[in-house]
């Protein structure tokens, strides 16, 4: 088990050296050449003072120096059986295109500075090379001084690319900015690297062979240059003006380029000497354990394998109940926590006692799922409590509701004949109204439902109507039934609901003299609700927002930090238990669309009204012509007492006077001249610790409206209910 590593180790580094010495010297060569003919290339676009001939030739010594590297990879990679090199086979992916950029150079076709660059990155291909060669290598000392080979070439290539840059002045001694920046930044990055990374590393003797180089006037020349062209240059609107004293580079370059990249050479030359020599030592190392310590590795094996043999059973036991649980018993017992059923304690993880390390662990993981289940428990009791608090205080609230709406009920029968007080009663019975249903979201936020205590179809019209009588300025809401069909009863108080939060929130963001128009009408899925208002414009990523929130129950720390949202919340579970979907979008006149689509399970086909029937309705309560939307005079909404079936059975008020003019009633779509019916029952949908037995409601008087009128609509209101009330025993068997 020690000598594996140690044996594979140094099969790596032998390949490695088998391929460093077939591949290195054309490696360095085919970098040496590339340099060359970019340099070449630049001085020619930028001065063509170098002829056509010498390109010719340098390409031609780079063409075979690829060649030469071409080989020596492939025969090394097939004499060590390795496969292709990622970096290889990427610099000669690179080196396909070097035909393309060569005709781009000689015909100054595009950019210079891409065409440059692409020689620059095939060289910083061939540093990757270098740079990857001993990379897998676990010996400090090899990985320190392949880095520092991969180092020296770097700071070559700056020098390089300093070439490259001046050449591209030409004889104008002029720079763009940005090829100043990159000669600033090659300056700065080939004297840092050498400084920090090359020469504290280098042996005695190869610094003082570096040294020397650096002592040579070439070099000082060099770096005297570079000075120059950093402080001394002069910003122009052409460019970047370079001093006199570049002009004399390229004399100083070709004196210590040579040397330098001797020096470059001999350092991957000793890097390949060393890992040989490392490659050599492994093995002896190998040689020496399994000869002097085979006896004690094999006993040493014997124990171990029968050791690991038990915990690994142990361990893979551990493991499957420990995935289990994770996967399938915990999440059980947390949905069945959330759902305040009872959960089994044997389905949990029991603490064993056991004093292994084994034994310790499942110990730990069983005290972990137990610490778990009991935070979601108290969780979960904590979620129950609050709703059952939020349902007391709004069954608390709700009473007192109902007893506002009686007082309310008792002061419109005692004080009737004063026109003025009773129209602001009906303000107050709106705006109580109102409150009752914000309590009702309470309760249904709480967990609670809405119970119906409907037992007849209803209408979409009247549904329509009574979801707006629901709403504090419902005379802007105009009504449209398209289709005639029925809701079933069991579900008339919920849709309502529904449809009363909607067009409260159209009216409330919409502008005051606006129309909020609700249509109904059957689609192919089952009826359409459309309330469109003209509200301000609404992003579409707010959009999404409000309706994933319509179309999932949020938990209660969402509702918390969306308190002003709660109306959002209240459809989403409403939508939730009808099986419908609610969807908020852009309208066409800039608005908010709310589309609601109820299932077809939620209807009924909608009984015909006998003709014997239709003559007493129609003559107790003569239809108004017909006119503009906004010359007709909004209804009047009246909230009736409720049986105990549910049915509207207004209370009997004493006759009141009634002048000579036309009645006032609601101007509908849906075709009918039926009477102005009470707009809704109050308490029929309500929860039933909410609702107070006798607790009636009364009406609500819109500001615009007179004295006058508001007793005018309220005797032709009772006149209306009383003929219905006959026809409603004439249908009873």
């Amino acid at each position: 088990m020690t000598a594996q590593p140690l044996v594979h180790q140094s099969k790596q580094l032998r390949a490695d050296v088998a391929v460093g010495e077939r591949t290195d010297v054309p490696l360095t060569r085919l970098m040496v050449e590339l340099q060359a003919e970019r340099r070449m290339t630049a001085t020619r676009w930028a001065s063509g003072s170098v002829s056509e001939k010498e390109l010719r030739e340098q390409r031609a010594a780079t063409d075979r120096a690829a060649d030469e590297f071409r080989r020596a990879a492939d025969g090394a990679l097939a004499a060590t059986g390795r496969e292709d090199d990622h970096y290889v086979a990427e610099l000669k992916h690179s080196l396909a295109d070097l035909a393309a950029f060569r005709e781009r150079a000689d015909a100054r076709s595009g950019d210079a500075d891409r065409t440059i660059g692409y020689y620059s990155d095939l060289v910083d291909h061939i540093i990757r090379v270098y740079q990857n060669e001993f990379s897998h290598a676990e010996d400090a000392e090899l990985i320190q001084e392949s880095g520092l080979v991969v180092t020296v070439f770097t700071v070559s290539e700056m020098v390089a690319r300093e070439t490259t840059i001046l050449a591209m002045a030409g004889p104008s001694r002029r720079l763009s900015p940005s090829g100043f920046a990159e000669f600033v930044n090659s300056v700065g990055s080939q004297r840092y690297q050498y400084d920090e990374w090359v020469a504290p590393y280098l042996t005695a003797e190869d610094k003082a062979a570096y040294d020397q180089v650096f002592a040579s006037d070439g070099w000082k020349t060099k770096v005297r240059i570079e000075d120059a062209v950093i402080s001394d240059h002069q910003n122009t609107a052409s460019g970047i003006e370079l001093p006199k004293e570049a002009d004399a580079w390229q004399a100083a370059y070709d004196e210590f380029a040579p040397r330098l990249a001797a020096l470059d050479a001999k350092q991957g030359r000793a890097l390949l000497v060393h890992a040989d020599a490392k490659a050599t030592q492994l093995e002896n190392e190998v040689i020496w354990l399994i000869v002097g310590n085979g006896a004690a590795v094999f006993a040493v094996a014997a124990v171990i394998v029968l050791t690991t043999r038990s915990v690994l059973r142990r361990l893979r036991g551990l493991h499957q109940r420990t995935v289990a649980i994770a996967e399938d018993t915990l999440p059980d017992v947390v949905a069945r926590l959330q759902r305040g059923q009872p959960v089994d304690d044997d389905a949990l993880p029991a603490v064993s006692g056991d004093r292994d390390e084994v034994g310790r662990i499942s110990d730990a993981f069983a005290r972990v799922v137990s610490v778990s289940v009991d935070g979601h428990a108290r969780l979960a009791a904590e979620r129950q409590g609050f709703g059952m608090f939020a349902a007391g205080i709004a069954s608390r609230t709700g009473n007192l509701v109902s007893r506002q709406l009686a007082l309310t009920d008792e002061l419109q029968d005692a004080f009737g004949h004063d026109e003025e007080l009773l129209a602001r009663l009906m303000r107050s019975d709106q705006l109580t109204v109102g409150m009752r249903r914000q309590i009702e979201n309470l309760l249904i936020l709480a967990g609670g439902e809405i119970p119906d205590p409907h037992t007849e179809p209803m209408r979409v019209a009247d549904l329509l109507r009574e979801a707006a009588a629901e709403v504090e300025d419902f005379r802007r809401i105009e009504r449209q039934a398209l289709d005639e069909i029925s809701v079933a009863p069991r579900v008339i108080s919920e849709i309502s609901h529904l449809l009363a939060e909607l067009l409260d929130n159209a009216t409330r963001f919409s502008p005051p003299q606006s129309k909020v128009v609700i249509r109904a009408e059957l689609v192919t899925d089952g009826l359409l609700v459309e309330i469109e208002d003209r509200g301000p414009r609404v992003t579409a990523a707010t959009y999404e927002e409000m309706n994933g929130r319509l179309h999932s129950a949020p938990p209660y720390s969402v509702l918390a930090e969306n308190a002003h949202r709660l109306g959002l919340f209240v459809v989403g579970h409403i939508a939730e238990q009808l099986g419908a979907t609610v969807t908020l979008r852009r309208s066409v006149y800039g608005g908010t669309s709310a589309v609601v689509i109820l299932p077809k399970e939620l209807l009924v086909p909608t009984e015909p009204v006998r003709a014997g029937k239709e003559a007493p309705r129609a003559a107790a309560t003569p239809a108004p012509a017909p006119g503009p939307l906004d010359e007709r005079k909004p209804e009047l909404v009246l909230h009736a007492k409720t049986g105990a079936a549910g049915r509207r059975t207004p209370e009997r008020s004493p006759e009141r006077p009634v002048k000579s003019r036309t009645p006032v009633l609601s101007a509908t779509r849906d075709g009918d001249a039926k009477p102005a019916l009470p707009e809704r029952v109050p308490q029929a949908h309500i929860a039933e610790q909410l609702r107070a037995p006798h607790a009636p409601e009364t009406a609500v008087a819109q500001d615009a409206a007179t004295p006058e009128e508001v007793a005018d609509a309220w005797a032709d209101y009772e006149r209306g209910t009383q003929t219905v009330e006959e026809e409603l025993r004439q249908d009873q068997p």
